[in-house]
């Protein structure tokens, strides 16, 4: 390369450049202006507005995508005992194992069988130690009967009567035979206290299991044990009734879902379980939602058995005749009657809770009867 020396090479100053630059933006701003009028306040404020939703809609996207809950699907959770696992935990209702009752009994009787042996050679051995020893130290002494720990301690006469291990052995295999009956017993009487699946809950998992075969037949053919069926679920107050209520939800929603309508799983089905699954025949409902139905339903009949009586008495025993208290005992009967069979079939109270209701209920009656039954007085002067 050569290089001319008459000719001078100038580089523009920083300055200048940033100016011209400057200058050049001015100048794209002004022509933009020109070509598209400014806008209004109110549709500046629109925009603004407008840009901070999408701002915040952005937002909101990105910390659900990253802080959201994290749920296992049914439909993208692998096969096998997974998808078991998935579908049992899916649901409070799904808990459903074999109680193996009849194992339980087998271990029990076959626990108790030895120990009823340990203690028959414990009784023939305290006999034997009352007749052989003088003055029955080891009976009355347990530090000495401790020390007893060796066959060859005793005489030909112990051996004779087959005694293989003296008292001190004995007990230690009584005491582990012991706590492990007891144990068993223990957890048996816990097993027994854990209710059954209602039919309801049975069958749909069975129909889970049989649909899906998510498992060989042989690992889930336990399903048709129904007797030996156990639940984890607590119980409910209104169980059976709180199961009617949702066979009614499922079959609304079914017939809604024709007509393309989604209001029952809008109003009973979270955001979080409908994401469990897209299988169209499993529905989660949600609990608490299903309690606030099933309240309000409940409170809708105790309205209605305590409006019907207590307005058709008043009428009977306002304008009714001398065969109206009759009639109005009647209704009392009846709507008594009615109640009880309510609280039978819409709650689990116990006997005693049941004719506690009912007498109360009754009670109310009788008072609105009271009030009802209207005297005249007519005043006779002298």
């Amino acid at each position: 390369m050569e290089v001319y020396p008459d000719e001078k090479v100038e580089f523009p100053s920083p300055v200048a450049t940033s100016t011209t630059a400057w200058s050049r933006d001015l100048e794209g701003e002004r022509r933009a202006s020109i070509a598209s009028p400014p806008l209004s306040p109110l549709a500046r404020l629109s925009e603004h507005i407008q840009s901070r939703r999408q701002e915040r809609k952005s937002r909101k996207e990105e910390n659900t995508e990253t802080y959201g809950p994290i749920i296992r699907k049914l439909d993208t959770c692998p096969g096998g005992y997974c998808k078991v696992a998935t579908f049992q935990s899916s649901d409070p209702n799904f808990l459903q194992y074999r109680g193996f009752s009849y194992l339980h009994c087998r271990l029990l009787s076959s626990l108790q069988y030895e120990i009823v042996q340990l203690e028959t050679e414990l009784d023939k051995l305290d006999e034997w130690e009352q007749e052989n020893d003088d003055p029955g130290n080891r009976l009355v002494c347990k530090q000495f009967d401790d020390k007893a720990t060796d066959v060859a301690q005793f005489p030909e006469s112990f051996r004779l009567k087959r005694f293989h291990r003296t008292r001190p052995q004995l007990f230690q295999e009584l005491r582990v035979k012991l706590l492990e009956y007891d144990e068993v017993l223990l957890k048996t009487k816990e097993m027994s206290a854990l209710q059954k699946p209602s039919n309801r809950d049975y069958q749909s998992v069975k129909a889970w299991f049989m649909n899906n075969e998510p498992t060989v037949y042989e690992e889930f053919s336990y399903l048709r044990r129904r007797e030996d069926m156990v639940t984890l679920r607590n119980g409910r107050e209104s169980a059976g009734f709180e199961g009617l209520i949702e066979r009614l939800l499922s079959g609304t929603d079914h017939l809604l879902q024709k007509a393309n309508c989604n209001v029952i799983r809008d109003l009973f089905m979270t955001a979080e379980l409908r994401e469990k699954t897209d299988d169209p025949d499993i529905r989660y409902y949600a609990p608490a939602r299903v309690d606030t139905l099933v309240g309000l339903v409940i409170t809708m009949v105790i309205f209605v058995l305590l409006l019907i009586p207590v307005f058709s008495m008043f009428i009977l025993t306002e304008f009714g005749t001398k065969a109206s208290a009759f009639e109005a005992i009647a209704i009392l009967l009846l709507f008594t009657l009615l109640f009880a069979f309510a609280m039978s079939l819409l709650t689990k109270a116990k006997r005693h809770e049941l004719f506690a209701a009912s007498a109360a209920y009754c009670g109310v009656l009788i008072v609105f009867i009271g009030s009802f039954n209207t005297q005249d007085v007519k005043v006779v002067s002298a």
